[in-house]
């Protein structure tokens, strides 16, 4: 966990969210400044800056953590479509340096 983090704090319960969903290494949680309704972010829970620091053996918890926590805003906002968004480094828009992806339901 990095001292300054938001999103290590808000795994640690320092700060609150509003959790979606949560796996054994990932949490879900509304996104503070939604784009649109229900967006939301996959955020590991141990802390990585971006994609390419996430350990080899969670790539595929990463991706089902996606899958299940996209199936289950569909079914509640009943949203089709959605972007799934990754920023990663500050030049390409990355504001938390802790890896999130984003999960943008669109109607």
């Amino acid at each position: 966990m990095e001292k300054d983090c938001v999103f290590c704090k808000i795994i640690q319960g320092e700060i609150s969210s509003e959790k979606v969903f949560e796996s054994k290494n990932f949490i879900v949680i509304k996104d503070a400044n939604p784009e649109t309704k229900d967006h939301s972010l996959v955020i590991p829970k141990k802390h990585c800056e971006t994609f390419l620091n996430l350990p080899k053996e969670n790539y595929q918890e990463f991706l089902e953590t996606t899958k299940l926590a996209t199936k289950k805003i569909q079914k509640e906002t009943s949203t089709k479509a959605f972007n799934l968004v990754m920023n990663n480094l500050k030049e390409a828009g990355q504001v938390i340096p802790h890896l999130h992806l984003h999960i943008i339901p669109r109607k």
